[in-house]
């Protein structure tokens, strides 16, 4: 029993026991996204600096991330060629996008969740009034693989004194370091590379990627709610799929399958069972179940109740490109 416990309590990550990374991104020193925090809780992440920590090493074909900031903290323009998925665990949130960060925006609140096109620039900031937090899905094993960030990020980054190898590792003039021999900064994209991507306005953004948190409850009254799938609220095929479920969406008697299923509570406290040992989850908490475990899930106080699971598929890890998704 007690080595079913270790087993169980070792793919867990609670919310309390995230361990940040300060130094993740080459913003970290940019004034406005210098206080910014970074999680990886499953999988490689997307970091570039060796300071981050990885709680669960797994490679179930996704990742699994979070970023917290204080108000009107943000993450610089990217870019990604595979998934990049948030929902908001805390906070009220700003998504914008576009070259220069103007072509569109959507406000997010408590719940919702978005499915950011693969290349088109995005960032987004905390525009509430506490520390928040967004929880992320990546595509791929090697999400990281797939980030490139706008010219200026890169150009104002290295007035403070951070610089980018090719090597996708982060140097820091502060601190004495510079380029090693036989690395090279990381190109910046050009501007014909610029004009490849995409620049849709929100009123095309909103409807296909953008799932509200009371439009997913109302939908996982009775089962499950497929919030991004071939045939999800948000139609899509980027190496998993994400259901919301609720109170009443599943019963409590054990199933099995042989994906990969990542559980994150959104509200309330869930008891998560398998191996004749049982955990209690709660919001911010992340469980990654092994495949060919049989395992059940049920709320364990009244009130409300929800969590996302996030589970591997076959399809290539990388999404759909604006503009239309593909079924």
């Amino acid at each position: 029993m007690t080595n079913n416990v270790q087993e169980m309590e070792s793919r867990i990550v609670r919310y309390g026991d995230l361990k940040p990374c300060r130094t993740a991104f080459i913003d970290a020193h940019t004034p406005g996204s210098d206080q910014k925090e970074n999680f990886t809780i499953i999988g490689a992440g997307v970091s570039e600096s060796a300071d981050q920590h990885v709680h669960i090493n797994d490679a179930p074909g996704f990742n699994i991330g979070a970023a917290g900031q204080p108000p009107r903290c943000r993450n610089s323009l990217h870019t990604h060629t595979t998934a990049e998925v948030f929902f908001i665990l805390k906070g009220r949130w700003r998504f914008f996008w576009g070259r220069w960060g103007n072509a569109g925006e959507v406000v997010l609140e408590e719940g919702d969740l978005i499915n950011l096109p693969t290349h088109m620039f995005r960032g987004f900031e905390n525009i509430g009034t506490d520390y928040g937090m967004i929880m992320a899905v990546l595509g791929g094993n090697d999400a990281g693989g797939g980030v490139t960030w706008a010219p200026q990020v890169i150009e104002e980054a290295s007035d403070h004194g951070l610089v980018l190898g090719n090597n996708g590792v982060l140097y820091d003039s502060r601190q004495g370091q510079s380029l090693p021999a036989g690395i090279e900064p990381m190109p910046v994209m050009t501007e014909a590379e610029i004009a490849t991507l995409a620049e849709p306005s929100a009123a095309d953004v909103v409807p296909n990627f953008v799932a509200r948190y009371l439009d997913m409850i109302a939908m996982s009254d009775r089962q499950p709610a497929l919030v991004l799938g071939a045939e999800g609220m948000l139609v899509d095929r980027p190496g998993f799929t994400v259901e919301l479920l609720s109170r009443h969406s599943i019963s409590d008697q054990p199933y099995q399958t042989d994906r990969h299923e990542v559980l994150m509570v959104m509200r309330g406290h869930w008891v998560v069972t398998w191996s004749c040992c049982s955990a209690t989850l709660a919001p911010g908490d992340t469980c990654a179940v092994p495949p060919g475990v049989a395992r059940s899930l049920k709320p364990s106080m009244t009130g409300e109740a929800s969590l996302f699971r996030v589970v591997n598929t076959d399809d290539s890890a990388g999404p759909t490109q604006w503009p239309t998704p593909t079924s």
